[in-house]
């Protein structure tokens, strides 16, 4: 398909094909729409690697964002109507952009970041470009700070959600160790016995309020683990005393330890 250039043009990739667009309208569903449907789609392929290419450097492939331009491209053909009047251009433009910042928002930003956090990472990444582009090397905060007009906490937020497309793999090694390790290796747990210890603080006040045989039945119980036969050997009461003792104690442990957790929280 020719493709010729008007003297206003800037771009080498809009070929001519309104005529094409209007065969293909016309055409019913056959091998014949299916080759002018490919055609167009070559002629315009060039547009879609173009609009792909301004998506560079933010997490993604060049492929893959190749890819999805070309996924819009198909869509703009399959959905543009010449009948409206308005050049194919105007409406695959939009529409080839709308698919590469859906790929984005679907697929890139596993860590959710707010509206204005994104946008000011789009204004430090180009600021970081133009300033590189400028020959000054890689800019710092400050740097970055003056060429855009935002506050250095600004900037940092930005930098920030350059590296926040993608959450890290707990499996994937971390440099700067030693011994390999994992990001799970290097990550906390909760540890059970905590809960042991709230209940063991909470118990003291009652065991304390105690008489001293009623102790020593909690201690030779649940520290020594004897039975409660031969702890009523040990104590001469008999097995179903103990039992008793046991039961008293333990309700009256954990009502005191029930009334006390709201005195303490106030």
């Amino acid at each position: 398909m020719p493709t010729r250039r008007d003297t206003h043009r800037t771009y080498d990739d809009t070929p001519r094909t309104d005529e094409a667009f209007v065969r293909l309208a016309a055409l019913p569903e056959g091998a014949a729409r299916t080759a002018l449907r490919e055609e167009l789609v070559r002629a315009w392929l060039p547009l879609s690697e173009r609009l792909a290419g301004r998506y560079r450097d933010r997490g993604e492939t060049a492929d893959d964002l190749r890819q999805t331009a070309a996924v819009g491209l198909l869509k703009a053909v399959d959905g543009f109507d010449p009948s409206h009047g308005t050049a194919f251009i105007a409406y695959a433009v939009p529409t080839i952009t709308g698919e590469i910042k859906r790929h984005f928002r679907d697929h890139m930003w596993t860590v959710h970041v707010p509206r204005r956090v994104q946008e000011l990472r789009n204004r430090v990444r180009e600021a970081r470009h133009e300033l590189q582009d400028a020959g000054g090397g890689e800019p710092g905060v400050r740097e970055i700070a003056g060429y855009t007009g935002l506050s250095e906490a600004d900037v940092r937020a930005g930098m920030e959600a350059l590296q926040s497309f993608r959450a890290l793999s707990l499996d994937a090694e971390q440099s700067g160790s030693e011994s390999p390790c994992t990001l799970a290796d290097a990550m906390g747990a909760d540890d059970p016995a905590l809960d042991t210890l709230i209940d063991r603080e909470s118990a003291k006040p009652g065991l304390h309020a105690l008489p001293a045989r009623e102790r020593r039945i909690l201690y030779l119980r649940y520290f020594q683990g004897m039975t409660q036969k031969n702890i009523g050997r040990e104590l001469g009461i008999s097995q179903m005393h103990v039992c008793r003792l046991l039961r008293q104690c333990c309700e009256s442990l954990r009502d005191e330890a029930m009334c006390a957790a709201p005195g303490e929280a106030a």
